[in-house]
């Protein structure tokens, strides 16, 4: 029964196969994009390199990763042609089940008095504003932040730092961060910031606004 099966089973294949032939030869390679309005319409003919590529390029008002050192990434706003793109240093913090949980985006200040850098702190909205957010780096000293302002995207801690705690980030292994959820005020979640590529990834910033 499985022998007679066979003949019958590669016929379907190499027809199918004709029929898709068929079906593509024809279609010139400048409408590679779109697929043929005969059966077997849903097959992909394909994109040509230079117009993925091309597609691929960020347009203005976009997010787009400008460059990565090791666990930051140079997150940048694509600006009007003729114009630089601002760029900061940005981390994803995960917990301990590698679920997204906040995230950090740092950017140099040539005009924050004491601040040399200033950064952007999301957290979950489901975080005990009042208990505000803790941040350590390594067994240093801890600096309590109060939150900004909430949005659909999160709950925003706008936060300074002094050049000496900059340098406190490029000498350090990790920083933490420390928040409370509203749900349970008695417990608290603890995120790693990875400090590994920050020294290169901070400097690069002064690069980019050059």
């Amino acid at each position: 029964m499985l022998n007679g099966t066979k003949p019958f089973f590669f016929a379907l294949l190499i027809a199918a196969a004709s029929s898709a032939q068929a079906q593509t030869t024809s279609t010139d390679d400048t409408d590679a994009q779109t697929t043929s309005e005969e059966p077997g319409g849903d097959l992909s003919l394909g994109t040509p390199i230079e117009q993925a590529e091309a597609a691929a390029e960020p347009q203005v008002g976009e997010t787009y990763i400008g460059a990565v050192h090791d666990d930051w990434a140079l997150r940048c706003l694509k600006g009007e042609q003729g114009q630089g793109d601002p760029c900061q240093l940005y981390q994803l913090l995960r917990d301990a089940d590698d679920n997204p949980v906040a995230e950090i985006s740092m950017f140099p200040l040539t005009n924050g008095g004491r601040a040399v850098a200033g950064a952007t702190i999301v957290a979950p909205l489901e975080t005990l504003l009042t208990q505000q957010l803790t941040l350590q780096v390594d067994n240093g000293q801890a600096r309590r932040y109060p939150f900004t302002f909430c949005n659909v995207a999160g709950c925003v801690a706008r936060v300074g730092f002094t050049n000496e705690e900059i340098q406190g980030f490029k000498r350090g292994n990790q920083a933490t961060l420390r928040m409370v959820p509203a749900a349970a005020p008695d417990d608290e979640v603890i995120l790693t910031i990875s400090l590994t590529g920050f020294t290169a990834g901070f400097g690069s910033l002064d690069q980019v606004a050059q």
